[in-house]
């Protein structure tokens, strides 16, 4: 659990350091760093997006997860834990500046989808090797400091979520490593890729998503795998 304590720590850090300077930054000059971030996690969703063998199997993933998100409600659960959070902290000036549900939703899953969680947590709780959750834990710092910027402390919060998944992978890694096949994780990458884009237009405010409901769609992506590894075998 050291990687995902670490990677929680430097989130909380980020995010309270980035929340003191956005106070003193002009409106102009948060909606360009947050233009900046939008841009930066579109290339990273590229990135993980042509991960992917198999187009089809992102696309199978995404609509079945998305149908399956959507049936669950799990964005209105999110929002629901956002707002809540947001009512708590109201009551605290230096917490309640930006939108906290936003900050803390669109930095929960941006911290969540990439393939640096499942690979580092699972390295982490097999042989005790952080590496590569250290490395996530330092780009997770930087990224919670600008998005803290623009959007508030609701950024701070999404340690939370860190913590959860996070922990939840690296204490159930043996399961998840004898489950997970390379052609699976490269599908489950190129989904969590997708996954990202539709991060990026939500946060440059060219459509309004329902991102959450698409989180099935990491499941499904490696399922999809599994089932046609049984077809053709």
């Amino acid at each position: 659990m050291t990687g995902t304590l670490v990677n929680t720590a430097t989130v909380l850090v980020g995010g309270i350091l980035g929340t003191l300077l956005g106070k003193g930054l002009s409106e102009r000059i948060r909606d360009t760093v947050m233009t900046g971030m939008s841009l930066v996690v579109i290339a990273l969703g590229m990135k993980m997006a042509l991960e992917t063998s198999n187009i089809l199997i992102v696309l199978g993933s995404i609509t079945i997860g998305g149908i399956l998100g959507e049936l669950m409600h799990l964005q209105r659960h999110l929002d629901s834990l956002g707002k809540w959070l947001g009512n708590v902290t109201s009551r605290f000036p230096f917490l309640s500046r930006g939108n906290f549900s936003q900050g803390f939703v669109t930095a929960s899953l941006v911290f969540c989808v990439g393939p640096m969680t499942i690979l580092g947590s699972i390295q982490d709780g097999l042989s005790g090797d952080s590496s590569l959750l250290m490395v996530k834990s330092v780009l997770d710092g930087f990224a919670a400091m600008a998005f803290a910027s623009a959007m508030g402390m609701g950024v701070t919060f999404s340690a939370l979520t860190v913590l959860v998944v996070q922990g939840s992978l690296t204490l159930g890694s043996s399961l998840f490593s004898e489950i997970l096949t390379e052609g699976m994780i490269s599908e489950l990458t190129a989904t969590g890729g997708v996954i990202m884009l539709g991060i990026a237009v939500h946060m440059l405010e060219l459509k309004k998503i329902r991102l959450a409901n698409f989180l099935p769609a990491l499941v499904i992506a490696p399922l999809i795998v599994w089932i046609s590894g049984i077809i053709q075998g």
